[in-house]
């Protein structure tokens, strides 16, 4: 079977890797490893929807970050808004526990991280706040199922903010979270990077 970022326990090799990057003005240290997505960096996308967050007039006090990866997205939201509590999952152990450690080593207490496969293990229905950069490879289905999937955890004007570039399905993407939602607003471009932003009425 191909290795891929999105399996539970990736085969690649371990490549553990450090690095710094800076977000929302702060110096972030991250631990990230083979078999986790972008591992080198913080991704545009992510850091798309960062800035898109970041010009939102709201301050959430439960977010769910579905598909966290190691972290960069649910940490720095936490960091962001130190009186929320944030919860990170994704179906990768070996992100998971980068996730963790990288919670650990930046200090930051206000998230709590496990294991789910989309929203199979998220019991809570009153997020204010949603974010995803999903797993685009995984395909179409699970993408989706993670957009619909949101509107059953959010409490009522609580707000899913997507990241997806136009060229891996974006339009789609906004045409299911209209669908679902009965609303859609495309809050910012970049480089071919969609934040789609849909709220539970």
């Amino acid at each position: 079977m191909t290795d891929h970022y999105y399996t539970t326990e990736p085969n690649a090799k371990h490549e553990e890797k450090t690095w710094h990057f800076t977000l929302y003005g702060h110096d972030f240290v991250f631990n990230t490893d083979s078999g986790v997505f972008s591992k080198n960096t913080v991704d545009f996308g992510s850091r798309t929807l960062l800035d898109a967050l970041a010009g939102l007039d709201i301050q959430p006090n439960k977010v769910l970050d579905v598909g966290c990866g190691y972290g960069p997205l649910g940490l720095a939201t936490a960091f962001h808004f130190p009186a929320s509590r944030v919860d990170m999952v994704d179906v990768n152990e070996r992100a998971l526990n980068l996730a963790q450690k990288n919670a650990a080593d930046n200090g930051i207490n206000n998230v709590q991280i496990f294991s789910s496969d989309g929203y199979a293990n998220v019991t809570e229905q009153d997020y204010t706040l949603i974010l995803t950069n999903p797993p685009i490879r995984a395909g179409k289905k699970v993408v989706h199922a993670i957009l619909s999937g949101a509107k059953e955890h959010l409490a009522a004007q609580g707000i899913l903010l997507a990241v997806i570039q136009k060229k891996q399905g974006a339009p789609s993407a906004q045409k299911k979270m209209q669908e679902v939602f009965g609303n859609c607003q495309v809050i910012l471009k970049n480089k071919g990077y969609f934040i789609l932003q849909s709220v539970k009425e």
